[in-house]
């Protein structure tokens, strides 16, 4: 049982008790009504999934969409239907045509939902003409890139904002609360990951859609087209922003702290070939295919005010969907796959864990009180609807809440870990995007009702 009266004066001596005070007023301003314009590049399930929310706001207009899948245009343009909203013009011209739509619409924003690779050439070429951005993770492929996409948006003053979902993941949030509160004590270590079996995403056809199949690339579905290439081509943590990006506000990263340096480890790779075997068959010719990435990759991260940071990759194997956080002080630990956490001087046994969910509700975040009833059916438990909203408070002209330096330091780790595995698991400095200024950037991620 939670100590609630222990726990109430515990809050009351800790030097950021007044945390949650100045939160809460900070959520009495309603957003803007303001009207919208926003595009959409990449209508596939991704896509049609954030345009089905977006179409749901009354002051967004979406005047153009761009794919080159007719069957994902056609779902797509089913979806605006259904929603009340005008038939938009579509760009269908082959794989640069997002640059005509770009060059030829008069557009507040840009949503990105198409392969990992395009990501950063199409938000560069938005920010460009004058047009916000909001891209699916990762923001960008190598580190090149990612300075590419600050000085960019630096230049154009147009943001760049990551759609990193899991950031607003209840439980997370709740935590974000406890530690914004000093209930942790300060913060000492936090891990994080990707952890979810997706091989029957890597492998489909039409006909076996997320239901088995061995098929990839030119013959794959959805995902599959793309997706499964990087692991034939490279080794290291490939999708680093599920586990980093929820943590990163926690540790104050680009807003008091950054990460100063990486090293990154991967074990052989077998999960994906037999994968292969047991589901095409010894004799089926993907059986040739040499994969690169390591089934298991765990990076180690050191942060400049001396925290440390776990990732782990793991998507080929069998196993249960875990993000594997753990939040660790000087004056307590949550772990999410055992659901539990200790705080010192508050849990009710020394030495005992206990189980989260009443902190977790007592501790719920102020956004998901005041929008619960909003992020009902959004998606991933909700929290789809939150990252949509900040999506389209950011083209209305707010500043976003994960800008764009979020955004590459959550995926520069991928050509970092790259780096760090191939040169046998040595340390690799990690780019300070921000250039200097995350010693004086003030915290705003859950601060404030623009999410």
């Amino acid at each position: 049982m939670v100590n609630t009266i222990n726990r109430r004066d515990f809050i009351k001596t800790t030097a950021v008790a007044g945390t949650a005070t100045t939160m809460a007023g900070s959520l009495l301003a309603y957003p803007s009504q303001k009207r919208v314009k926003m595009a959409v590049i990449g209508t596939g399930l991704r896509g049609q999934w954030v345009l089905s929310l977006a179409a749901k706001y009354p002051e967004v207009d979406i005047p153009a969409i761009c794919d080159i899948d007719e069957t994902m245009l056609a779902a797509a343009l089913k979806i605006l239907k259904e929603a009340g909203k005008p038939e938009p013009r579509v760009y269908r011209r082959g794989d640069e045509d997002f640059r005509r739509m770009i060059s030829t619409e008069d557009l507040d924003g840009v949503y990105i939902a198409t392969p990992w690779h395009w990501h950063h050439p199409m938000a560069v070429a938005a920010m460009k003409n004058g047009m916000q951005v909001g891209t699916e993770v990762p923001a960008a492929l190598t580190v090149e890139e990612c300075w590419d996409l600050v000085r960019t948006s630096e230049q154009t003053g147009m943001n760049c904002m990551i759609m990193e979902n899991v950031c607003y993941r209840r439980d997370i949030m709740a935590i974000l609360n406890m530690v914004q509160q000093g209930l942790f004590g300060e913060l000492l270590h936090c891990q994080g990951g990707y952890q979810h079996d997706l091989r029957h995403v890597k492998f489909n056809n039409g006909e076996q859609a997320y239901g088995g199949g061995v098929e990839f690339g030119e013959k794959g579905f959805s995902e599959a087209r793309w997706r499964t290439q990087h692991s034939v081509d490279r080794n290291g943590d490939l999708y680093p922003t599920h586990g980093l990006g929820p943590i990163s506000p926690m540790l104050g990263i680009n807003r008091g702290n950054r990460m100063v340096r990486l090293t990154s480890t991967a074990s052989q790779a077998r999960g994906l070939h037999q994968y292969i075997v047991d589901k095409g068959g010894s004799e089926h010719p993907n059986t040739e295919v040499e994969f690169k990435c390591g089934d298991i990759v765990t990076t180690v991260i050191k942060c400049a005010n001396g925290q440390s940071i776990v990732l782990s990759h793991d998507t080929n194997n069998p196993r249960p969907y875990s993000l594997n956080f753990r939040v660790q002080g000087t004056q307590g630990i949550w772990q999410k796959d055992a659901r539990s956490l200790y705080i010192e001087g508050l849990s009710d046994q020394p030495h005992r864990w206990e189980d989260e969910a009443p902190y977790l509700e007592e501790f719920d975040h102020p956004l998901w009180q005041r929008f619960e009833e909003n992020a009902v059916g959004a998606g991933h438990g909700g929290m789809d609807y939150f990252i949509v909203r900040a999506m389209i408070e950011t083209f209305k002209g707010a500043p976003p809440v994960i800008d764009v330096y979020d955004a590459v330091s959550m995926s520069v780790v991928s050509a970092l870990s790259e780096q760090s595995i191939t040169q046998g698991s040595a340390p690799i400095d990690i780019p300070d995007f921000t250039r200097g200024k995350w010693r004086t950037n003030v915290s705003i991620f859950g601060l404030s009702d623009r999410l």
